[in-house]
């Protein structure tokens, strides 16, 4: 693995409604909530039941704003550790599958 779990904000911190962001090695990367919002307030019973967490990758050199979204390879999964895990397994594997440098 080129991205250990522990370079991401713990779990806990993406129900604030906060992307994380980070690169390696040509790629870029995002992990957040999605949809993006702060749900610390809202009772858990009344938060969206469909809410997941997104990963995203493209290519250096430019933020994810900046970036067309067809350059965008993002994936979504659960909001547990477990789908913190397959988060952090898939954006790696998307450096090995992608066409990335420094």
């Amino acid at each position: 693995m080129y991205i250990e779990k522990n370079v991401f904000f713990n779990l806990k911190h993406y129900e604030y409604g906060e992307a994380f962001f980070g690169s390696y090695k040509g790629m870029r990367y995002r992990l957040a909530r999605e949809p993006l919002e702060n749900v610390v307030f809202i009772p858990v019973d009344q938060r969206d039941p469909s809410a997941r967490l997104k990963a995203t990758v493209w290519p250096e050199p430019y933020s994810y704003h900046d970036t067309e979204e067809e350059k965008k390879v993002s994936e979504l999964f659960e909001i547990t550790e477990e789908g913190f895990e397959e988060a952090v397994r898939w954006i790696n594997e998307q450096y090995d599958i992608g066409n990335y440098s420094e």
